[in-house]
């Protein structure tokens, strides 16, 4: 059971719009010239328009449904992750072709698209090779798109933005504008996609009735795989506020996201202090929709509904959260409870270096009360004499 086969049971038109990094196919080497199954309309979505993965892997093409959009056939795509494809120059052979290097040890200079190094190596499908200046807005126009086609009838839009994920490279008309490097100008840009989405809305008449929900996956990094000046021109900002760690960490910076729900007929604005985790929204929507699930199908999934609508603060009790996989056994497993955190001890590194972030690594155990220090500074675990079990 997925959400959207949740919404399509219900009667909803499902569809999913940008980045999607949930997997393609049965086996990682593909046919990226004729169509590519399983992927998004096999598990739940009616339509789907995306690129493949992540904006700094290759293919550099959007897909619609099962097929590469605007693919040449005399120009056959051609992809390999671990050894060179075609003529394409690479950014480690070719960095003076390069707008925006990569970052040392970080992977991001094989083929070069747009004047980027990616990770993988491509040939063919010029034509339908997306710039990525552009990706961001032709996302936004297939959502808007797909509401105008179905807003008088019950729909379910899953629009997968891909800023401030790397590469960061904004429209021109964002280029400068945040003062804060192009990961800032990224985030504008994401703001003002989320904008035009919700005056869209309001001018169909449907924005008091629609609930929309703005959240992400993980916690801020600023240089991940790009020379892109977001360390150098962070200009005092604070990403994660007081918060340690960042993406790839277990530390709260990289665990704990934004999460805004807006349905104005329905929940009146507050802030909630209840604690719930995304995949408590397949429980959660089963009981909206009236759709029961089986057990077995969402085993983690709490139905937290009432604090998702503000009516409760109570929320779930217990969440594993778990780190980078900086131990090459998974990653760090944390667990909370109440207002308790615990981090058991680990011989994982304490700092990742590549990408500057703390990662909750240490060869003691730590436990932190969230309440009074959500900055995770008070070891507390000494106090209780907390002592691993085998």
């Amino acid at each position: 059971m997925t959400l959207p086969k949740l919404f399509q049971q219900a009667g909803y038109r499902t569809a999913n719009v940008g980045k999607w990094h949930l997997g393609l196919g049965d086996q990682v080497a593909k046919n990226w010239n004729g169509e590519i199954k399983p992927g998004p309309n096999e598990v739940g979505f009616d339509y789907s328009f995306i690129f493949p993965a992540t904006a700094d892997r290759v293919p550099s093409v959007f897909m619609e449904n099962h097929k590469v959009v605007a693919l040449d056939t005399n120009d056959p795509i051609q992809v390999d992750y671990s050894s060179k494809v075609g003529n394409d120059p690479t950014g480690k052979e070719h960095p003076e072709l390069l707008k925006m290097k990569s970052s040392p040890g970080q992977g991001h200079d094989n083929t070069i698209v747009n004047g980027i190094g990616r990770i993988g190596y491509m040939s063919g499908g010029n034509k339908a090779r997306w710039v990525d200046e552009e990706v961001s807005t032709t996302f936004l126009e297939k959502a808007k798109e797909f509401i105008e086609e179905n807003h008088k009838k019950t729909f379910f839009l899953y629009f997968a933005l891909t800023e401030p994920h790397v590469p960061r490279m904004p429209a021109t008309m964002f280029k400068g504008k945040s003062g804060l490097g192009y990961r800032g100008d990224a985030i504008l840009q994401l703001d003002w996609t989320v904008g035009q989405i919700m005056k869209q809305l309001e001018t169909l008449g449907i924005n008091q009735n629609t609930m929309v929900i703005f959240t992400s996956d993980n916690g801020a990094v600023l240089d991940d795989g790009y020379q892109d000046e977001a360390v150098s021109q962070l200009n005092g900002h604070t990403p994660n506020g007081i918060l340690r760690g960042g993406k790839y960490s277990v530390l709260e910076a990289g665990t704990r996201v934004p999460f805004i729900l807006s349905w104005p007929d329905v929940v009146k604005p507050k802030v909630s202090s209840g604690m719930v985790c995304q995949m408590d929204l397949l429980a959660s929507f089963s009981n909206l929709l009236e759709q029961p699930i089986l057990k077995e199908d969402a085993p983690d999934s709490e139905n937290t509904l009432e604090t998702f609508l503000g009516k409760s603060e109570k929320g779930r009790t217990i969440l594993i959260e778990q780190g980078g996989n900086t131990l090459g056994k998974g990653g760090t497993l944390a667990i909370v409870k109440d207002n308790w955190k615990f981090i058991p001890a680990n011989d994982g590194i304490s700092y990742d270096q590549l990408v500057g972030i703390e990662t909750g690594n240490a060869n003691e155990p730590q436990l932190y009360d969230l309440n009074e220090d959500l900055g995770e500074k008070n070891n507390l675990a000494k106090n209780f004499q907390i002592k691993l079990m085998s």
